[in-house]
């Protein structure tokens, strides 16, 4: 499981290589009410998200399905090192 991740933890290509447990913690929009499974997955930041993703951690959609309903494209979540 991969992931991306945005400027507040990439610093620098230091969190290259790092194992972050993520879990869905709800929807970010009106599509999908309850996006979440139920469960947590961890993976391993290997790219820095572009300009424009404004998220902190963009996953893989491998990793995106394993938590959420892939239909939600966006969900919020709660992650740690």
């Amino acid at each position: 499981m991969i992931a991306a991740t945005s400027p507040t933890i990439w610093n620098n290509r230091a969190a290259c290589g790092r194992m972050y447990r993520v879990r869905c913690t709800g929807p970010t929009n009106q599509g999908v009410p309850h996006p979440c499974r139920g469960q947590s997955i961890v993976v391993k930041i290997v790219d820095y998200c572009p300009p424009g993703c404004v998220g902190t951690i963009d996953l893989s959609q491998e990793a995106f399905s394993m938590i959420a309903d892939p239909n939600a494209g966006k969900i919020n979540i709660e992650y740690t090192q």
